[in-house]
């Protein structure tokens, strides 16, 4: 898949599964391939999973087997949780970080 995801609850990447893009998720579980930017309160790498890029959560872990390429920024969970319902636009405070980190990166 590629593109941009945005949930509140619990986003799981499947060992055979591909994610190239944006996700922005309450928590996010990675056992298969992840290469973009993550924002989220909880991320997991387990044995399987690869991430490369940058990941935003104060929450990392990454078990034996795991693989993490990039770069980990701290973030507040106001900033990954308050999502608008029934909507696809972020919150404010989330929408101002993710600014933030594209302007940085110019």
């Amino acid at each position: 898949m590629e593109g941009k995801i945005n949930t509140e609850k619990t986003l799981i990447i499947s060992r055979s599964g591909r994610v190239k893009g944006e996700i922005i998720a309450d928590k996010v579980v990675i056992n298969g391939l992840f290469e973009g930017e993550c924002y989220a309160n909880h991320v997991e790498i387990l044995p399987h999973g690869k991430a490369q890029g940058v990941i935003h959560s104060d929450e990392l872990s990454i078990e034996r087997g795991g693989n993490f390429i990039g770069e980990s920024q701290h973030t507040t969970e106001e900033q990954v949780v308050k999502l608008q319902q029934k909507d696809d636009k972020l919150s404010p405070k989330l929408t101002e970080a993710a600014e933030s980190a594209t302007t940085a990166k110019s």
